[in-house]
């Protein structure tokens, strides 16, 4: 029987959505066990008086009674709910919130948008992988927060007065999904945002991320064309075309945007290219994390791991048995291979970061089976909950640990999204080569290995006598050579 002592939940009731989070604290992290979400556009129900109408509240209640059901299996004291732009600005908030409270049975905190920044900013840096100096970006109903920062600490925090159900109702309401209707959208999103630019320039940032669902629909959307995972500027000027092509907010059709988005999405559209023109934004990822995150993590006293990833990959290890001296092994190779190829190949900081993890991860098959443990490994790898690392890069790892051995799947490197498909392909053959060479799990009889590449042709070079010495791998390293012929690799062995 699960010990209610150990769930937590935390309940954020947005301006366009209301969500609930329920979770459970495993070793230091958290596993997720319920995510609600219900589209109830309180902010719609405001007037020109910041009064919110009967039926917006009635919806909001009634939301608010499905997870009160859920609510009951969980402390009081383990359980956070937050209003945030659409009651701070209800004159009639209080006659909402007395209700819902008698609903939820615990109390509702509606947060300044400062406090509301930050536990954004909380989320991400506790789920998100990459670079820890940041720009986050949350677009929400009636509010954007826009926060920079290192590691765990804020450095700049604004929330600002204009979400995308507010700029649905203010620029879009004849629902014309006109050049006009856009351009006024951002315009008025690039003066809100003028007052706060100097300053997040001023602290600057090595990545940006976006944790709202104007984010997610996009990553949706590129996901669903084949498109690599990163968001940039010419990206979204294709998708605005494309609305403006449809005419109509009831004719909007994109692959991959769901219905459910689809109202909202021209409107936080706006908003985004606006922020990316008055930013100089280059490219932005989804976040893992934001505001119920933030809350569960502030309710546990967790400290930032700055090492996302490397916690994820500990976690998943000891959960699967892996032997932890073999995968730092084939790492330890793989990252020297890297090393000698990594200007001739233009492998980057996330490739080799890649790398790494799936070394670290390749044998989490064998915990399933022996027989087809790159396919388990595949599996598990894909559908597990792995904080740090963004869906693109989850396919990447599956796509490398599928083809650790046996013959290569070429269209399934070409498939994922997280890198372009040669560099997949390169560090499938690190990879390959890594786990052969760690073979016998010695250090003591490694050989000393050159590697080197000249175009798509890689060159190895081993000790003399080592292949006389060793028919084993002389005859590993022979099939490797032809599996990689077969996909046009060129490998000789000397």
């Amino acid at each position: 029987m699960l010990s209610s002592t150990s769930l937590y939940a935390a309940i954020d009731l947005g301006s366009n959505s209301f969500h609930m989070l329920v979770v459970r604290e495993v070793a230091g992290t958290i596993q997720t066990l319920a995510r609600i979400k219900r589209k109830v556009r309180l902010a719609a129900g405001l007037n020109s008086e910041n009064e919110l109408s009967p039926e917006a509240m009635e919806r909001g209640w009634q939301c608010l009674r499905l997870f009160a059901e859920r609510l009951q299996d969980i402390p009081q004291a383990q359980i956070r709910v937050v209003a945030t732009a659409t009651l701070r600005l209800a004159t009639n908030a209080q006659q909402f919130i007395q209700q819902a409270e008698k609903i939820l049975g615990c109390p509702i905190q509606v947060i300044r948008g400062e406090e509301e920044a930050r536990l954004i900013y909380q989320g991400v840096a506790h789920t998100t992988g990459g670079a820890d100096q940041r720009l986050v970006v949350d677009i929400g109903g009636a509010s954007t927060e826009l926060v920079t920062g290192s590691g765990a600490q804020t450095t700049a925090l604004f929330s600002l007065s204009m979400g995308c159900v507010t700029w649905l109702e203010r620029f879009f309401s004849d629902r014309n999904l006109t050049k006009e209707n856009f351009d006024a959208a951002q315009a008025a999103a690039s003066e809100v945002l003028k007052p706060v630019i100097d300053e997040l320039r001023h602290h600057g940032w090595k990545v940006c991320v976006g944790a709202s669902g104007t984010v997610q629909a996009l990553q949706e959307i590129m996901m669903a064309q084949g498109m690599d995972e990163r968001i940039t500027l010419a990206k979204l000027q294709q998708l605005k075309q494309r609305a403006i092509q449809c005419g109509r907010l009831e004719e909007l059709e994109i692959e991959g945007l769901t219905l459910e988005r689809a109202l909202v999405f021209p409107s936080g559209l706006a908003i985004l290219i606006a922020i990316f023109e008055q930013l100089s934004i280059d490219c932005m990822t989804l976040a893992g994390g934001a505001l119920r995150e933030g809350l569960v993590y502030g309710m546990l006293h967790l400290t930032v791991d700055q090492e996302i990833r490397s916690r994820t990959i500990r976690n998943v290890q000891r959960r699967f048995m892996v032997d932890i001296a073999q995968a730092e092994r084939v790492q330890q190779l793989a990252h020297a291979f890297a090393s000698h190829v990594a200007d001739e190949w233009d492998l980057d900081t996330l490739s080799k970061d890649m790398l790494k993890s799936a070394a670290l991860l390749h044998e989490i098959g064998l915990s399933v089976d022996f027989k087809q443990a790159p396919l388990h490994a595949a599996y598990l790898v894909r559908n597990l909950d792995l904080p740090g690392y963004t869906p693109a890069q989850k396919k990447l790892l599956a796509t490398l640990l599928l083809n650790q051995t046996n013959p290569v799947d070429l269209s399934s490197l070409h498939q994922q999204n997280a890198v372009p498909p040669r560099i997949a392909e390169r560090l499938c053959r690190l990879l390959r080569l890594a786990i052969i060479f760690a073979s016998r799990r010695r250090d003591d009889i490694l050989p000393a290995i050159m590697l080197e590449a000249e175009g798509e042709a890689l060159h190895l070079t081993l000790p003399e006598n080592w292949l006389a010495c060793h028919p084993l791998g002389a005859e590993l390293l022979a099939q490797e050579s032809l599996w990689q012929s077969y996909v046009h690799w060129p490998l000789t062995v000397k």
